[in-house]
């Protein structure tokens, strides 16, 4: 269900009734682009289910669901195009157009081949644990996660502020720490999987695939000034994952020994309110311990300037 997790802090929220949050997700409801527009984004059903609801409750666990539609024009294609009609004007006229002109030119180019430009699809899933306080966006990159954030913000109602989750200790220097000790932290163990990044301009990048980690090369390699990037590991043998120095969690995969303790679901509804509840059951462990093996959260009051109250659930 999850492939990333992006984790973001419920700095404030006083969450209105579930009726009242699916009638403000009805308003920006997912529509396709028009002929002409190249973006298109709105909710989507969870489920799957067209008649379905836009916000599901499971467990009282919140699932939300982003649909994004892009129409993009392939940038040789409109150059080819602009250099046939600026030759054609320049033989009408004896002048080629420059600047604001050519570039106003361009933009009716894009606009005549919209309409047959192909839709590309994308969806982010949305999980929101009201009760521990935060919200999981399903992102392996920080722009496509700041989009979701800024329509949850306008849409939820109830005051609602959120934050990137922020660790004690930044993930590189913890990641660099345990893979020059050889050590993973409590829980974890580290799998055959790094990125290691010089922090300079030229960004010298060493990676490490299907290859083990337990190496004084590797040691090496920091001590020379490159630092984490990208980390694999697994926790408790249950979850892995890898993670990012900007603790995102990314490539998330449960593993078979949960797999094989799962119920088997026989309705197509029932598979959902499985999946669901597998995925945020063992996520609701992995985080805690993840933010704890990075020296726990940076403190809240530091950064919003003030304690914030913990959201209370949704009414039905």
């Amino acid at each position: 269900m999850f492939k990333n997790a992006l984790l973001y802090r419920i700095d404030q929220w006083t969450p209105p009734p579930l009726d009242e949050v699916e009638d403000r997700l009805a308003s920006s409801r997912f529509t396709a682009c028009g002929a002409t527009q190249p973006e298109s984004a709105g909710w989507l059903q969870p489920r799957g289910d067209k008649e379905g609801a836009l916000i599901e409750n499971v467990g009282g666990q919140l699932v939300l669901r982003l649909g994004v539609e892009r129409k993009a024009v392939p940038s040789s294609v409109v150059k080819a195009e602009l250099e046939a009609r600026l030759d054609r004007i320049e033989a009408e006229t004896g002048r080629r157009p420059k600047g604001k002109l050519a570039k106003e030119l361009k933009e009716e180019i894009v606009q005549d081949l919209l309409p047959r430009a192909f839709p590309k699809r994308s969806a982010t899933l949305v999980w929101i644990d009201v009760r521990a306080g935060f919200v999981v966006i399903d992102a392996a990159s920080m722009a496509k996660a700041d989009r979701v954030v800024t329509m949850l913000v306008e849409l939820l109602g109830g005051g609602i502020r959120l934050s990137l989750a922020q660790s004690a200790i930044s993930p590189a220097t913890a990641m660099a720490e345990w893979l020059t000790s050889k050590e993973a932290p409590a829980g974890f163990t580290i799998d055959r999987e790094c990125e290691l990044k010089q922090p300079d301009s030229e960004k010298a990048t060493v990676k490490y695939a299907r290859h083990t980690l337990d190496i004084d090369e590797v040691g090496q390699h920091i001590v020379q000034g490159k630092l984490p990037t990208q980390l694999a590991m697994t926790w408790s043998s249950r979850v892995s994952f890898v993670l990012s120095d900007a603790m995102t969690i990314k490539k998330l995969k449960l593993l078979d020994v949960v797999l094989e303790g799962a119920s088997t679901a026989t309705k197509d509804e029932d598979h959902f309110d499985a999946d669901v509840a597998l995925v945020t059951g063992e996520l609701q462990q992995l985080i805690p311990a993840l933010i704890e093996a990075l020296g726990g959260e940076l403190n809240r009051d530091a950064v919003t300037g003030a304690a914030a109250p913990a959201p209370q659930p949704l009414a039905a």
